[in-house]
């Protein structure tokens, strides 16, 4: 028996873009059909059950009245906050509960917590490389595809008007995307974003068309201009499929496969190539090694010393400053920002 929840507690802990719950919601109602299709047995409980409980532990505690288990078996949480709810399952619940890995991710707690025992400086560029030895990605026997690890200098090239601009795949929302639609238009008003232009891909096979149309028209220019900037073009050339990994839609290894063979083939530059593969396999990676390196108290560090709240613009956008007006416009409107405007525009 395969339990699925949608609960309110992970909706509201803190205020997801509508868009962001739309796409999560869709996704599980939509993966929960094709499981029974394979024959699996889905117990599925909606956000507007009356009976719901509003919680990962609550929804189990009524599962194991419904079902009478042998046993619990659970992804690894992806957060601390999960994480301490997982753990004390063993003991609030009298069903022995198994902690599986997730495979979404190359490299193990174990093994991260290894690479950064001792090290003085825990540099993502050292990381990444074990990464490539690893994985075999771009790897030349024992050296690295080009003769170098890293293209990054080549990589920072400004967009212009002149280019044909691509646009990511627009799916669709069918039936069940708009029910999910609705429930959370009426059920999380609060939250800020817009739904008018949701199109994420919500099953495995519309992922993987976003996937195929990026490694196809897409990608030999990312390198170029992934740290690129353009006012009114919200996605340029990047590849609109990180929902899709971290959800489980796409294995990471194999879309940096394909983003491998395209080099082989002589179809992309080194540059695209490499700098896309480090951004899966290193940074990637890497951010979630150090969130659990640091441990749940990594979250009230304030080496900065910053005090004052965010402005109200961080919220609405409507500011003067034009970078901040743009990037934050168009998180509203999409949920998507590239990781140049997240990182130099509302990350500072």
């Amino acid at each position: 028996i395969i339990l699925m929840v949608e609960v309110d507690e992970e909706a509201v802990y803190v205020k997801h873009h509508k868009a962001k719950l739309v796409y999560i919601l869709s996704a599980m109602r939509h993966h929960a059909e094709l499981l029974r299709y394979e024959g699996w047995q889905v117990d599925y409980v909606t956000l507007d059950d009356p009976e719901n409980a509003g919680s990962f532990t609550g929804e189990l505690a009524r599962a194991i009245e419904r079902h009478a288990p042998d046993n619990i078996c659970v992804t690894e949480a992806g957060e601390w906050r999960v994480k301490a709810m997982l753990d004390s399952w063993n003991d609030r619940f009298d069903v022995p509960v198994t902690i599986c890995p997730d495979d979404r991710f190359l490299a193990s707690h174990a093994e991260f917590e290894a690479w950064a025992d001792g090290r003085k400086q825990l540099r993502m560029e050292f990381f990444y490389r074990d990464m490539r030895r690893k994985s075999g990605l771009l790897m030349d026997g024992k050296d690295p595809a080009g003769g170098q690890w890293n293209f990054d200098a080549e990589n920072r090239k400004p967009a212009n008007r002149d280019s044909a601009v691509p646009r990511p795949l627009h799916f669709t929302p069918d039936a069940i995307t708009h029910n999910v639609m609705q429930l959370v238009a009426a059920r999380f008003d609060d939250h800020i974003g817009s739904i008018d232009f949701f199109g994420f891909a919500v099953t495995r096979a519309d992922a993987l068309k976003q996937q195929a149309y990026f490694l196809d028209h897409v990608l030999i220019n990312f390198g170029d201009f992934q740290d690129a900037m353009l006012t009114g073009e919200p996605f340029l050339w990047h590849s609109i499929l990180s929902p899709y990994i971290n959800s489980g839609l796409l294995d990471p290894l194999e879309l940096c496969k394909g983003v491998e063979e395209r080099y082989r083939q002589g179809k992309i530059a080194i540059n695209a190539a490499e700098g896309f593969i480090r951004q899966i396999i290193g940074w990637r990676e890497y951010v979630r090694g150090i969130y659990w390196l640091a441990g749940p108290d990594y979250v009230r560090r304030n080496a900065l010393g910053a005090t004052r709240p965010l402005p109200d613009f961080y919220w609405t956008g409507k500011t003067d400053m034009q970078c901040l007006s743009q990037a934050i416009g168009q998180t509203l409107k999409y949920a998507y920002a590239h990781h140049i405007q997240r990182l130099m525009i509302t990350g500072n």
